[in-house]
């Protein structure tokens, strides 16, 4: 008799913690599920998708805000300083460089798209009709300005040193036959210089959020094959937090996939 009720005893035990084990997962995904998750976009495209992945990810259970920041610098410090929980609008060597400049630890969960930089020009509507001294302006930050110098080296009008790749600075130029004046500004201000300028590298977001379209209006641009795919961004640590990584599931939902190609065929390329 003793036996029997020591067994009902220890059955009653461990239904107990089976049921508050239970509990502890449902209580955990219920809390996951319910978070507000503050999401960083720069304007025009990267915002147009935030919008698109909004509902996607609320139907998940949770809530998404999305901030919107006018430069390349403030969401990632809103991120490194936990004012955010995630950002998408850059691509990773950028993300690589701004840590390592800023002594800040951030980290990649997922790819987006590929938003391809593209060379712009109210002057020219072919690169051969580029004239001799002209002024071409490509962005100040380290990443896209070497991405720029690159691109500007795929079509011959400057020749890099070697080995420098997007790191390249304009004091990597070994030979710039066509005198070319190359000037340095913050990106999401080049838009705005194209009246003075014969040739802008712009990237897609500044590029669309100023009325153009990169597969109709570029005078010529980087291929699907870019290797500068934009990325969904984390404080590092939080790289398995399951609402995190929910919210790239969305990114990659099929809903997103046809928008993209709907909106911005020839435009964004798919990075995953």
């Amino acid at each position: 008799m003793k036996k029997t009720l020591k067994l009902s005893l220890v059955s009653v035990v461990v239904a107990l913690m089976c049921a508050l084990t239970f509990m502890g997962v449902a209580t955990a995904a219920g809390a996951a599920a319910g978070k507000t998750i503050v999401l960083g976009v720069t304007p025009g495209v990267h915002e147009e998708l935030a919008g698109v992945v909004k509902p996607i990810y609320e139907a998940k259970g949770y809530t998404l805000k999305i901030v919107v920041f006018s430069d390349y610098i403030t969401p990632n410090m809103a991120l490194a300083d936990g004012e955010i929980d995630a950002n998408s609008y850059q691509h990773y060597p950028y993300l690589e460089q701004f840590c390592a400049d800023r002594k800040v630890k951030l980290s990649k969960i997922g790819n987006s798209f590929i938003f391809p930089m593209g060379a712009y020009s109210k002057r020219i509507d072919d690169i051969a009709k580029l004239r001799k001294g002209a002024t071409v302006a490509i962005p100040n930050d380290p990443t896209n300005g070497g991405r720029a110098l690159v691109l500007l080296e795929s079509v011959g009008l400057i020749t890099l040193k070697p080995g420098t790749g997007w790191k390249a600075t304009v004091l990597d130029i070994v030979s710039n036959p066509q005198g070319l004046r190359i000037v340095e500004l913050d990106a999401a201000q080049i838009p705005r210089a194209l009246d003075d300028v014969d040739l802008a590298f712009i990237n897609t977001n500044y590029a669309m959020a100023a009325g153009y379209i990169p597969g109709r209006d570029a005078v010529f641009m980087e291929k699907a094959d870019s290797p500068w795919v934009n990325i969904i961004a984390v404080k590092a640590g939080r790289e398995k937090d399951p609402a995190l990584l929910d919210l790239v599931e969305a990114y990659h939902s099929k809903a997103v996939i046809d928008y993209v190609a709907q909106h911005y065929e020839g435009s964004l390329f798919l990075g995953f």
